[in-house]
């Protein structure tokens, strides 16, 4: 998504600055710039780790079944994902501890935006990110729709568990960044380039639709 967007006020200034400086020169290769499952790449062979320090996760952390989401809060398609097939995997396997998601960004353009976005789930309450992402994904379109990017950051603010204050502190941590990089490090090593990859128990799913995804998951509950 590119383009000129109502970035104004103090708030978002703030945001702005101090977000996570972290885009496509900080892949090793490819580049998280891509979005759209019709462009994903097929990856290369090193493998994606189980779990990295900033994972944030969805379920039982003792479920069988990993699911492992490299998305990006400014790409269309990851929006698609999580509005549409998310919500039915979640009840279909999650919720019922056959799964689990493990949620890591991969920033795309613009990607100052992606990052601030980014940078606010990581600030959230620890028991608020996937309500960040929740609504993050879910006003996208209009946001992008109506130009007014502001209004979508400071929403996702709102359910974020913390004020606008402790989130511009937080995010002028280091470790906002490192944690950042973490994800975007690991994707550039397994080959990753796109957005939405998925994994399922270390294999990419080339198919992010709901049958796919079903497909992927339902040979695997015991």
């Amino acid at each position: 998504m590119g383009g000129r967007f109502k970035l104004g006020g103090i708030v978002v200034a703030s945001l702005l600055a101090f977000a996570p400086a972290v885009g496509a020169e900080d892949m090793s290769s490819g580049s998280p710039t891509l979005s759209g499952s019709a462009r994903s790449a097929t990856p290369r062979a090193a493998a994606i780790p189980d779990h990295l320090s900033s994972d944030r996760v969805m379920g039982r952390a003792d479920a069988p079944i990993t699911i492992i989401e490299y998305a990006s809060f400014t790409c269309s398609h990851c929006a698609t994902f999580a509005n549409e097939v998310l919500p039915t995997i979640k009840r279909e396997f999650i919720d019922t501890g056959k799964a689990k998601l493990i949620f890591r960004d991969l920033p795309t353009p613009p990607v100052q935006v992606s990052n601030t976005a980014a940078g606010i789930g990581r600030c959230a309450a620890p028991d608020r990110f996937f309500d960040v992402a929740n609504y993050l994904m879910r006003e996208q379109s209009e946001a992008f729709a109506s130009r007014n990017i502001e209004q979508w950051l400071v929403g996702s603010i709102a359910v974020s568990g913390r004020t606008t204050e402790e989130v511009i502190e937080c995010m002028r941590r280091p470790q906002i960044t490192q944690t950042l990089l973490e994800d975007v490090a690991s994707a550039s090593a397994a080959g990753v380039n796109s957005t939405p990859a998925v994994f399922v128990n270390g294999r990419r799913v080339q198919d992010h639709s709901l049958a796919g995804l079903r497909a992927a998951l339902q040979p695997l509950v015991r």
